[in-house]
């Protein structure tokens, strides 16, 4: 059985917390683009994979983040509770689980992904290519049943973090805690100055 780290708690605690607001789930993501700029979007939280603290999102095989990904693995989401007044970093490497990935378990995990996906956010998959020239309406019309099996298009993207900043907004003075990974696996926490 995994143990989990410390931070995983302190996370838990903040969705439980925050879950009246619909926008709890939604954080930033940051990778970094072939010139070196960073480049910043919203996903949805979609969980975290099994016996794993890798936060788990969907994308669309053809975005730009996932060519970014390729390029460069690194990223960082931010995420922010208002409620709560905390905020969460959490940095590490993504990986970009496609159609067939060899790998039995991150198959079977895209294809759970596909199928916790709510009807309305499954059309998108058969949209065309995101960031090209605007199609006509009729181009944006889905499959009609929307298929069991997801489309190539649709990928799982995975954030293993290997550090995470905690920062309590609340109190004075403020608590911030970092966590990071050792090379053994285990985590370690220091506080600092917020």
């Amino acid at each position: 059985m995994m143990t989990l780290p410390p931070w995983r708690s302190h996370l838990a605690a903040a969705l439980h917390r925050n879950r009246s607001l619909p926008n709890s789930r939604y954080l930033q993501l940051a990778t970094v683009r072939a010139d070196g700029c960073p480049a910043n979007r919203t996903v949805v939280f979609r969980g975290f994979a099994d016996n794993s603290n890798c936060l788990k999102f969907v994308t669309d095989l053809r975005s730009e983040k996932v060519g970014q990904i390729g390029g460069n693995p690194r990223g960082e989401a931010c995420w922010y509770f208002p409620k709560t007044r905390e905020q969460f970093r959490l940095s590490g490497e993504l990986r970009v689980i496609g159609d067939n990935s060899g790998d039995r378990d991150l198959d079977a995990l895209r294809h759970q992904a596909w199928q916790e996906l709510s009807d309305r956010a499954k059309p998108q998959f058969f949209w065309p290519e995101p960031g090209g020239e605007r199609s006509p309406a009729s181009a944006f019309e889905p499959p009609d049943p929307i298929p069991e099996k997801a489309p190539p298009p649709f990928v799982l993207l995975l954030l293993e973090p290997e550090w995470v900043d905690h920062l309590q907004l609340r109190g004075e003075p403020q608590d911030r805690i970092i966590y990071g990974r050792q090379a053994d696996g285990t985590w370690r926490d220091r506080a600092v100055n917020p």
